[in-house]
């Protein structure tokens, strides 16, 4: 499944991509992030739990940061599994400066196997879409808190 789209930050781009490699609030962000917890160099060992359709459970998985190139862009790539079933992806990040903020656009790849990706593709990239929007919402609630 291809996902992709862009979302407004109100702070600078140095900012930005800092704060989207910085753990402690990635795992506020998140949503249903248990834990978030750095293992290597760029690299992080995530729980979270998930809700979709009838389906929940709890996922165990690695995030890793590849190609940084900072503060212009950066890689992603996911890995999780579950009793429900199991996620692939990996997604490039670009931040563009505009005025006094930053234009965050995602693009990548997500596959899903298992019992979840029995809820079909509409819904899965409706739920993928929501949680991106969350993610975003809550990053932008948190940044405001911090100097």
């Amino acid at each position: 499944m291809k996902i992709s789209g862009s979302y407004s930050l109100p702070f600078d781009r140095e900012k930005a991509y800092q704060s989207l490699h910085d753990p402690a609030i990635l795992a506020i962000c998140v949503p249903g992030c248990d834990s978030l917890e750095k293992i290597g160099d760029n690299e992080y060992a995530m729980k979270m739990k998930m809700a979709l359709a009838a389906f929940s459970g709890a996922f165990s998985g690695k995030i890793r940061v590849a190609e940084p190139n900072e503060p212009e862009s950066f890689k992603m790539i996911v890995e999780g599994t579950g009793k429900v079933g199991f996620l692939k992806g990996e997604g490039h990040i670009h931040l563009q400066p505009v005025e006094t903020s930053t234009q965050v656009t995602y693009d990548g790849d997500v596959q899903v196997g298992g019992t979840i990706a029995a809820v079909g593709q509409r819904m899965i990239d409706t739920t993928a879409k929501m949680m991106i929007r969350k993610f975003f919402e809550k990053f932008t609630e948190e940044l405001k808190k911090r100097p």
